[in-house]
């Protein structure tokens, strides 16, 4: 845990950034820090910004004293090294606050004065491993999104830096860091920022006997993490940064999900006694926003809107069933209603919300396959009550050929919510710093300065001072020389200056309260107020920047601890991905003396393990043997076919030969066997600790030279029907 003090923890919602603008709109939306990709060796490599994206943003947010974090997160080779510590310096020019970082060869290098956070590539699942990094020089800690509530609190009971966990977002089925699958198919490596992801693709699985479980299904597909319910669990286990998965999601997305996260913490601190101005709570322990201002969306969040591929809190509160997608790695949406008749060019549906040109439906074949169509025309039928009712809808052009595949009675969904998006395509979040006002009267020091004076101020010591104090205390005082004039009207007079002082339409500030405190009305002229409060803030721009330069130097790298921590194990597999001479020589610094290759450079021989998981397709198919028969672990499996049915399809013999669970499957941990075509992979089940190994041999050589022709999930469709739009 952080240590004890007398200040409020920040609480910081950390949302993703494509690039300048997206990061942009996450502040306005709410974001505390934004996430950003370096220009190379980031680990999205079709998320990489530029240079001049990264100092925009960062001075952007610098505004509102949130954080600018670049993902340097690759592992790299040794002729990469140089250049990956050039722009480590680059990008502490272009103002941003930390490094993200997953190869540890990036510690042995000159860097620059910089805060550095451990990527969820590092593989934070122990106490150990983090106290480690903590004590290697990591001042922040992204935790693996498996871990349970108490493994978060065994982790933050032995640390004091920041603990950052994934509360929104794809889940990778792997632990991050430890899926080499793509690369063994297609040589893209995920540690290198180019997975394939092939683990959304259909896979059969069948016992070592041959007898099929399930045909052609999305078995390592998982659902999207959603930790709503959950954030004030993980703000007692000891999280402090709270993070959104999404550097290749739409803006739409990054400005939905934030809006709704902001509104869930901003209801926490209010709940917990603690408000955005940073006031602390009576409790022993108070929190407080990690940034300032107030965000108001125009719109209401709904996560549901936006892609995600179905909901889950995951392992957080132990292991349960469905948090799998086993029916598609699409995005479905919500349930709208179904078809009640299909006409030549036309389709009549029966619905309980009001739909709209431009939305997107969509619809799950009898195969279980997922499809969809966009609406082109709308009109609601005679007699339908309200804007719910039996609606008829036209087909986008050259999308009638899905009107052949659907079939009265089948349910429909809605994938894309064409006024939602609209209103998300707008300025949709404004966010204001609010301020503290007093006008007062003031003797000012001969000579000194008046903006908009009306008297010359060398003779004159009579004047009025304005004060400004943001939500973070920072102030400034501005004196205005002008002779003490008693006004004639005083409502008039005091509305005038409150007038005058509020005006902060083009600035980044609100008033909050403004305090006028003279002894009697006074006149002033508008100018002579309209240039004070310019002047004021000007003067408090320049303050809080000033404040948050200093704040980032004084976040600089975490010293590493003398002596240097010692890593508890003498030897490393590929599994570290160890893959640079500057990485080498770290882990012997750090009393490691046998040090494998990383898989990308050739190492793992025999069987090597090329996915680690805690999903569990024995605990799916009811064949957990930690569990008693019959406990309700499971079958998951019958779930896919319910799902399917569920959700309109209606060849009941294309969902059996999908999912055929088999009722004999044993409950001793025997291998399973997972396959694609020519691929055949052996699933192992460490029981002991709860896991699932995907498996295969190797003969040696570079993985590169395993690869197969196997096109990845991003370029081959599901199935040749037309997909969801």
């Amino acid at each position: 845990m952080p240590p004890m003090s007398n200040e409020p923890q920040k609480l910081e919602l950390l949302a993703p950034a494509r690039d300048a603008d997206f990061g942009i709109e996450a502040i306005r939306h709410g974001a505390d820090a934004v996430y950003i990709g370096a220009p190379a060796f980031g680990a999205r490599a079709g998320a990489a910004a530029s240079l001049a994206d990264i100092e925009r943003l960062a001075g952007f947010a610098r505004r509102f004293n949130a954080r600018t974090l670049v993902a340097l997160n690759t592992i790299l080779y040794d002729d990469e090294l140089e250049t990956a510590r050039k722009l480590a310096w680059q990008i502490f020019d272009a103002g941003a606050d930390a490094l993200i970082v997953q190869d540890m060869g990036l510690l042995e290098l000159d860097l620059p004065p910089i805060a550095l956070h451990a990527s969820t590539q590092t593989d934070i699942r122990t106490p150990e491993k983090a106290r480690f990094l903590q004590d290697a020089g990591f001042s922040q800690l992204v935790l693996a999104r498996e871990l349970t509530l108490a493994e978060i609190r065994a982790i933050a009971d032995v640390t004091e830096v920041t603990l950052e966990f994934f509360v929104h977002g794809a889940l990778c089925v792997s632990f991050s860091g430890q899926c080499h699958l793509s690369h063994a198919l297609s040589g893209r490596s995920a540690n290198r920022g180019e997975c394939a992801q092939p683990c959304r693709l259909p896979w059969t699985l069948a016992d070592a006997d041959g007898r099929v479980l399930a045909k052609d299904t999305h078995l390592l597909s998982l659902k999207d993490n959603d930790q709503s319910a959950n954030l004030r669990a993980l703000i007692d286990a000891g999280i402090r940064s709270f993070k959104i998965e999404g550097r290749l999601k739409d803006l739409a997305y990054v400005k939905n999900v934030t809006a709704h996260y902001r509104l869930q913490i901003d209801a926490l601190l209010d709940e917990m006694g603690v408000g955005t101005a940073g006031k602390a709570a009576q409790d022993s322990l108070a929190f407080r926003r990690a940034s300032s201002g107030r965000s108001v969306a125009a719109f209401t969040p709904q996560p549901e809107k936006t892609f995600n591929r179905g909901r889950t809190d995951y392992f957080l509160n132990g292991r349960q069933t469905g948090i799998a997608a086993f029916a598609t790695p699409g995005f479905a949406g919500e349930t709208i209603g179904q078809v009640v008749r299909v006409n030549r060019d036309s389709v009549d549906v029966s619905v309980t919300v009001p739909l709209a040109n431009g939305d997107g439906l969509s619809f799950f074949h009898s195969d279980g396959s997922l499809g969809g169509l966009r609406v082109n025309r709308t009109e609601r039928s005679a007699g339908a009550s309200g804007q719910n009712g039996n609606w008829r809808i036209w087909p986008a052009p050259g999308d009638g050929e899905a009107l052949t595949e659907l079939r009265p009675g089948q349910v429909l969904q809605r994938n894309r919510d064409q006024d939602f998006e609209r209103a998300l395509q707008k300025s949709s979040a404004e966010r204001r710093i609010p301020l503290q006002i007093r006008f007062s009267e003031a003797i000012g020091t001969a000579g000194q300065p008046a903006p908009g004076a009306c008297a010359d101020p060398a003779t004159v010591n009579e004047g009025f001072k304005l004060q400004l104090t943001d939500d973070e205390g920072i102030g400034v005082s501005v004196f205005l020389a002008h002779p003490w004039q008693e006004a004639s009207d005083s409502e008039r007079a005091d509305a005038a200056i409150r007038s005058a002082l509020s005006r902060l339409g083009e600035t980044i500030y609100t008033a909050e309260r403004i305090d006028i405190e003279l002894p009697a009305p006074r006149f002033i002229p508008a100018s002579a107020l309209n240039a004070l409060r310019r002047q004021a803030i000007a003067e408090l721009d320049a303050a809080r920047e000033s404040a948050a330069k200093a704040r980032r130097l004084a976040a600089a790298r975490r010293p590493e601890s003398s002596p240097p921590p010692q890593w508890p194990q003498a030897t490393l597999d590929f599994r570290a991905n160890v893959a640079n001479t500057a990485a080498r020589a770290f882990w012997q610094r750090h009393g490691v003396s046998t040090i494998e290759d990383a898989y990308e450079r050739g190492g793992g021989k025999g069987e090597v393990t090329l996915m680690s998981m805690r999903h569990c397709l024995r605990f799916s198919f009811g064949g957990c043997p930690r569990l008693p028969a019959g406990a309700g672990q499971g079958r998951e499996t019958a779930g896919i076919g319910k799902a399917i049915a569920k959700a309109g399809a209606t060849n009941e013999a294309a969902i059996s030969e999908r999912t055929k669970p088999l009722p004999t499957l044993g409950r001793k941990p025997t291998p399973l066997i997972i396959s694609r075509g020519k691929q055949r992979f052996t699933l192992r089940f460490d029981c002991k600790n709860c896991e699932m190994q995907l498996v295969r041999e190797r003969n040696g050589g570079t993985a590169a030279s395993e690869r197969s022709d196997e096109p990845s999930s991003e370029q081959t469709p599901e199935r040749k029907r037309r997909r969801p739009r």
